[in-house]
């Protein structure tokens, strides 16, 4: 029996799965990776993370039944992985979570230069993205330039490091350098972050994705970056479907073949290894992130949620969050470096649990924001680690307001074995691959009760948007 595993390098945890050929799970095997996280910055240990993937290819490879047919690798996106000629760091790695570049998006804003830049690329920068970070160091680690022979992205250093080939695809390149249109590096935008001096970092662009071998011989495929990866691996690729990944970010994708460049910028077009094919992405900073801080705060198990989700009525008592906890800011559906989380309607009644489904609310209603924004119109299917919260999710499918197709399981590596597949054109059955686990509607009552508390987010949003522009 044939085996194929996928490779996900995620933000704090690298996993590897091996499957069958019909898509079922064979095994999982995950290594936690460190974030070091200081004064708004945000980085990690690159040695850290290419050896936690090999160390997960190999135990799954152990746990592999039969022969491996082939692999799929994706990971994290955004940031900035500066390596030499073998692959190898020049410095620690800069996370999509890191903030130091905000007073540049900030004068970028200001100066329209954000504006122009989604106008040609489909992308709306934010702090974490390889155009701001770059100019920052530009401006304050330019010894660090001048070492590297590439500015990569997280799985194209772990790729090159197991074949040698040093190459980005279409859907990482996709923030902010690239021309959707062309699907190649625009010269335009790059001039305008006034990094033309420093052009040659940027990674060459293999389109079709770039494939190798392990020195054992088993093919492997550089696939497209964890957001589109879940795509495929959810089995959304029809214009107007969707996606919610609730996950340490909260990321909305809607498959369109509409390039729209004239709204507001938020968000990013993800070109996929379909000409004329995007994803309309939101990535929003917020996710369970932010439960994990008020669990940790309150002191909650995260065992409890569930119960306390249960046990508590919608609308949480009057309590209110902000979910906007992340250093960075937000960066979808709208950009906003400064927006920092708000609790409000608190009293001394107010209950942990309230706090809790308070959060999970706002949660809820920026997943809405981002997919009206992004122009859902189809079904929707969600996975990521929130779903694991049978309660949370019913709560998604009630704000939301639609019914939801649950994937479970290892969606990104799913995703990229499916990419690899068909690039190394080995046929697989998509459909079954990607069939639902369970659909999940919404209660007709608490819908309403949401539709309305949605409206009141969205004030209460904008008043705190106006807060932030004055800090």
């Amino acid at each position: 029996m044939a085996t194929y595993i996928g490779i996900d390098v995620g933000t704090s945890a690298v996993k590897a799965a091996a499957f069958d050929e019909r898509g079922r799970t064979l095994a999982v095997e995950s290594r936690h990776i460190g974030l070091d996280i200081h004064g708004g910055r945000v980085e990690q240990d690159m040695d850290e993370v290419y050896g936690a993937a090999v160390d997960v290819l190999a135990a799954a490879r152990a746990a592999a039944p039969g022969p491996i047919a082939l692999i799929g690798l994706t990971g994290q996106g955004d940031g900035v992985w500066l390596v030499d000629a073998e692959g190898r760091p020049v410095r620690p790695a800069i996370s999509w979570m890191d903030g130091r570049a905000h007073e540049l998006i900030g004068a970028w804003q200001a100066s329209g230069v954000v504006d122009a830049v989604f106008r040609r690329s489909g992308s709306a920068m934010f702090p974490g993205c390889p155009g701001p970070v770059l100019a920052w160091l530009d401006r304050h680690e330019p010894e660090a330039l001048d070492a590297a022979a590439a500015a990569v992205y997280c799985k194209d250093m772990v790729f090159q490091r197991l074949t040698g080939v040093r190459a980005t695809d279409v859907s990482d390149a996709s923030m902010p350098f690239l021309d959707p249109r062309t699907r190649t590096y625009s010269p335009d935008v790059v001039q305008a972050l006034g990094l033309a001096h420093r052009s040659r970092l940027l990674p060459r662009i293999s389109d079709p994705m770039a494939v190798g071998a392990l020195e054992s011989g088993t093919p492997i495929a550089n696939g497209p970056y964890d957001l589109a990866a879940c795509a495929l691996g959810a089995g959304v690729t029809a214009p107007g479907d969707g996606l919610l990944i609730v996950g340490t970010a909260l990321a909305s994708l809607v498959a369109t073949s509409d390039l729209d460049l004239d709204g507001e910028p938020a968000g990013l077009h993800i070109s996929t290894d379909r000409p004329g094919h995007w994803l309309r992405a939101m990535p929003a900073m917020v996710g369970t992130a932010a439960l994990d801080w008020v669990l940790a705060t309150t002191g909650v198990p995260h065992a409890d949620v569930d119960g306390l989700l249960e046990a508590t009525p919608p609308g949480a008592h009057g309590a209110r969050v902000l979910p906007y906890f992340a250093p960075s800011g937000e960066r979808a559906p709208f950009v906003e470096p400064r927006l920092r989380a708000e609790l409000s309607g608190i009293s001394l009644e107010t209950a942990k649990g309230d706090l809790v489904r308070a959060t999970c609310e706002g949660i809820g209603f920026a997943a809405r924001h981002c997919l009206e924004a992004a122009g859902l119109t189809g079904t929707l299917a969600i996975c990521g680690g929130g779903t694991r919260s049978p309660a949370w999710t019913r709560l998604f499918a009630d704000v939301l307001g639609r019914p939801l197709r649950i994937v479970e399981g290892e969606v990104g590596a799913r995703g990229a074995v499916l990419a690899s597949a068909a690039r190394h054109g080995v046929e697989l059955d998509t459909a079954l691959w990607t069939a639902p686990t369970e659909v999940v509607a919404p209660d007709p009552a608490r819908s309403a009760f949401y539709t309305q508390a949605y409206e009141e987010h969205l004030d209460r949003l904008a008043a705190s948007r106006v807060r932030a522009r004055r800090t």
